[in-house]
């Protein structure tokens, strides 16, 4: 390194003078300077190392051996744009297309889960001839305009923003704090209803459905597991009714995290495809680098609008190398079903906390995708969102980094690289349970 390490006083004043600031960061009360980082651990500028439970992008690990090494050694050799020939393309996109099913067979490759979900949108434009869009409530799909205008989780933070209107907002599949709940007959047809009676109502207005874009797991509500094999596939069969395409956005937890499958959308059943997915983040285990797959029928209009596409650095070699590498670790280190065993002892801890402490109101996810949502009052379900962040800064003080998620910012969101063990998942659990112990007992003092 030839950059100047500076104190990180310094490092602050100097982000606060040239970083916008709506960048923010972690802990904003005590920021931590991260200096270096190896596996499931990052750490600062002192050597201290912490446990990093935040980190999905570092998928495979932070600064993986075989990662790193493909990157550079590709980098010694050529790294340039995909309208040369190159075999890393194709032997990425042939590898990719081996996951997913065989209809999804044509990629798009770009640099980063925003634009994946923007060209995305695109693709579903020019094959409908529609623009309208059914989003889920809560959903996030991206910082860029168009993804701002479907993704409520960041509209409505907006002072005086108006839903556009042609986006259509679904009432989000929440089974404990959503319209419909475990205590329903039939949850999963009435929120597949909700979708048919929006598609219904655009269609009394003149307008036309393009898409619906769903999170598999929807992920800023924390690992909101959708009722299996129920609620996707019956508003896919509302949307393809009324001449729409299923977009299915994998960006956080696509390549294994959920454990039993290699894509969230698997969870649905085999019957269920998406006409269009997207993936980021882990795609390039920190490297910008992210993808969209369709079918040849939805690339062939695309193709037919008369615009060429072109993405200078999507799909370029070096990101190719290292996307292969990405899916070599995957396999060879069994992190799918190391995020299948994991996930699943985390959640049996995070389980036993929920019986043991009132505050804990649910426990849900898939693989190393946990979320944990606290309550003051189960009945009620009070958002406990001032002891969620309590409990995320008492934790860094011992070196361990969570965050807390969701509209209330109440859910503890545990979405760890891969290679997170059960060893790691009994140190976390420990201490959450001595902070909920002693929150406890401060409350029956007070």
């Amino acid at each position: 390194m030839t950059a100047e390490m500076f104190p990180k006083e310094k490092t602050i004043d100097l982000r606060k003078k040239h970083i916008g600031p709506s960048c923010k960061v972690f802990f904003s009360h005590d920021p931590i300077k991260i200096v270096r980082a190896k596996g499931q651990y990052m750490y600062d500028e002192n050597g201290v190392r912490y446990l990093d439970c935040i980190n999905n992008v570092a998928h495979v690990g932070h600064s993986h051996p075989m990662v790193v090494k493909a990157g550079a050694e590709q980098m010694e050799l050529l790294n340039t744009n995909s309208r040369f020939l190159h075999d890393n393309l194709v032997q990425y996109a042939q590898r990719l297309q081996a996951t997913l099913p065989e209809k999804l067979s044509v990629c798009y490759f770009v640099n980063s889960g925003s634009e994946a979900n923007d060209l995305a949108l695109r693709l579903a434009w020019e094959y409908t001839g529609h623009k309208d869009v059914i989003t889920l409530d809560n959903a996030y799909h991206g910082h860029v305009s168009s993804l701002i205008n479907i993704s409520p989780y960041k509209f409505h933070q907006l002072a005086n923003a108006e839903q556009s209107k042609s986006v259509h907002v679904a009432l989000s599949p929440d089974l404990y704090r959503g319209n419909y709940r475990q205590d329903h007959p039939d949850p999963a047809t009435a929120y597949a209803d909700d979708v048919n009676n929006l598609i219904q109502k655009a269609h009394e207005k003149g307008h036309k459905v393009q898409n619906k874009n769903a999170d598999k797991l929807q992920q800023c509500v924390c690992a909101r597991v959708l009722p299996y094999q129920c609620t996707v596939p019956l508003p896919h069969r509302h949307v393809h009714q009324a001449g729409g395409l299923f977009i299915a956005d994998e960006v956080q937890v696509g390549f294994g995290r959920v454990g039993t499958h290699f894509w969230a959308f698997q969870l649905q059943g085999e019957d269920f495809v998406p006409d269009i997915v997207t993936m980021g983040k882990p795609i390039g285990n920190g490297h910008p680098m992210s993808c969209v797959v369709t079918t040849r029928e939805v690339a062939e209009a695309f193709k037919n609008s008369g615009m060429e596409y072109f993405n200078t650095f999507g799909g370029n070699p070096v990101s190719c190398a290292i996307g292969l590498a990405v899916l070599d670790v995957i396999e060879k280190e069994d992190l799918q079903g190391n995020a299948l065993r994991v996930g699943g002892y985390l959640m049996r801890l995070l389980e036993q906390q929920k019986e043991k402490h009132p505050l804990v109101g649910d426990i849900r996810g898939r693989g190393l995708f946990v979320g944990a949502e606290l309550v003051r009052d189960r009945v009620k379900l009070t958002p406990a969102t001032a002891e969620a962040q309590d409990i995320i800064y008492k934790l860094k003080e011992q070196h361990i980094l969570l965050s807390a998620d969701g509209p209330h910012r109440n859910v503890l969101k545990f979405k760890p690289p891969m290679c997170f063990s059960e060893e790691d998942a009994d140190m976390v659990v420990e201490k959450i349970d001595q902070i909920l112990t002693g929150t406890r007992n401060l409350a029956i003092v007070i």
